[in-house]
């Protein structure tokens, strides 16, 4: 089931936007897709980013997930129980296991991001 209050990319991540701020993390067809995460790499605080930029990484026992920035912006926080408990993100991708915090740069950029049911929709045509 997807969340409703969230936007989402193909690539997989889920963007919750309030205040000006973006939470980021991967959906739980990500997860599911790499299998139990054993590693993430998170981006530095204070790191300027541009929407479709590579930004982080989930290693899983069987492959390597690259998280793209959903929008342009500066990391403004990171998630450091995920870097001591990876398996979060698996248990919850959705609450806890969020990767990172940006302040959002251009908030017209959330127009270009999926709604859940556009999101859904992808899913069901295998993205």
């Amino acid at each position: 089931m997807v969340p409703k209050d969230l936007r989402y990319t193909k690539d997989h991540e889920w963007v919750r936007v309030e205040d000006g701020q973006a939470r980021v993390g991967i959906t739980d067809h990500a997860q599911k897709s790499l299998g139990d995460i054993v590693y993430v790499e998170l981006p530095p605080l204070g790191t300027a980013v541009k929407k479709g930029e590579r930004v982080a990484a989930v290693e899983s026992v069987k492959a390597v997930g690259e998280v793209f920035a959903p929008l342009s912006g500066k990391i403004v926080a990171v998630n450091e129980a995920i870097t001591k408990n990876p398996g979060l993100i698996n248990r919850d991708p959705y609450g806890q296991g969020w990767l990172f915090l940006l302040a959002v740069a251009d908030p017209k950029e959330n127009e270009g991001l999926l709604s859940p049911e556009a999101y859904e929709e992808l899913l069901k045509g295998g993205g």
